[in-house]
């Protein structure tokens, strides 16, 4: 019966056997393989998005140098934004896949910086500690918090943490120079509602976690007024036992398959930021654009190249002492 419904499927093209994903050869039906495959390329393209949004580009936004040692403090809200199309799960079966939602998708932040060492003279092995936390909001059409999840009210709740190590204190024209570390995570999100039988409701659905641990070289120079950075970083991502469910037998339309995936990648970004110094307060803004990269993906999605290069940015208010 397999090799029949397999033979069927290659007979019909509606999903090739050389363009289907690993996990998916499993499907009994060509409805349900091309919904294994779009859930599987989905969560492929979704969780570097998310991941850009969890880590934006400066860890101390609009800041290059470290703090200076014990009693220097800095707190940061901003809010990281990028452009996202996430295909319908409702129409996994279409070519190409249509959008539920494309959009900016927001998501507010507090970043905290504390300085621990105040380093060698020029700044040299300054250390500082940074934390932040952030919320991943889920008023988005088919996107949910699981309920395991750590949350603030309906939205998923990522904590960060990490180092800053100055390199140069700065003076113009030598420009502050750091590095940075920074590991963080996004618990339980849920992309869609399987419908109760085959052909009802959405054809798929996958929940998942995120880890995300991000590199960052950050040069910039302080002004009477005016703050400007500009760096480059590496963003290693992952989420562990992704759990992707679909109807697999028109003949059996309440059966369920459930594929377990563990996605990882690694993306370049880079970012400018630039600002207004008001004392003890900075108004400061970031763009920043996040390297694309080819996964296989074999879904083709409306509106939506998983591929391509994604612009972020962010703004927000920093204050300090």
């Amino acid at each position: 019966m397999h090799r029949m419904a397999v033979i069927l499927a290659m007979l019909l093209g509606a999903v090739p056997l050389a363009a289907q994903e690993p996990q998916c050869n499993i499907a009994l039906s060509p409805d349900a393989t091309a919904a294994c495959n779009a859930a599987v390329d989905a969560v492929r393209a979704f969780y570097p998005l998310a991941g850009v949004i969890v880590n934006g580009g400066n860890p101390v936004l609009g800041t290059a140098g470290a703090l200076g040692g014990f009693g220097h403090l800095a707190v940061t809200v901003r809010a990281n934004a990028v452009k996202a199309s996430l295909p319908d799960p409702s129409a996994a079966s279409q070519r190409p896949v249509p959008s539920s939602f494309d959009g900016a998708v927001p998501a507010p932040m507090v970043e905290g910086a504390v300085g621990l060492l105040r380093g060698m003279g020029g700044g040299l092995l300054a250390v500082d500690f940074l934390g932040s936390a952030l919320i991943i909001p889920t008023r988005i059409h088919d996107l949910t918090v699981s309920s395991n999840a750590t949350r603030v009210s309906d939205a998923a709740l990522g904590i960060g943490y990490g180092l800053r190590v100055g390199l140069l204190r700065g003076a113009f024209p030598v420009p502050a120079l750091s590095v940075s570390w920074m590991h963080r995570t996004v618990p339980g999100l849920r992309y869609g509602t399987l419908g109760p039988t085959f052909g009802q409701g959405d054809q798929f659905q996958f929940a998942m976690d995120l880890k995300a641990d991000s590199y960052r070289a950050v040069a910039g120079w302080k002004f009477p007024l005016l703050d400007v950075a500009a760096g480059i970083g590496v963003d290693h991502y992952q989420s562990k036992d992704t759990n992707i469910r679909f109807h697999d037998d028109p003949f059996n339309p309440t059966n369920t398959r459930t594929v377990v995936i563990n996605p990882a990648n690694t993306r370049a970004v880079a970012f400018v930021d630039g600002g207004f110094s008001l004392a003890a307060v900075n108004l400061v803004g970031e763009i920043g654009l996040q390297a694309g990269q080819d996964q296989t993906y074999f879904t083709r999605f409306s509106d939506f190249d998983p591929k391509a290069a994604h612009v972020f940015g962010g703004i927000g208010i920093r204050f300090g002492f």
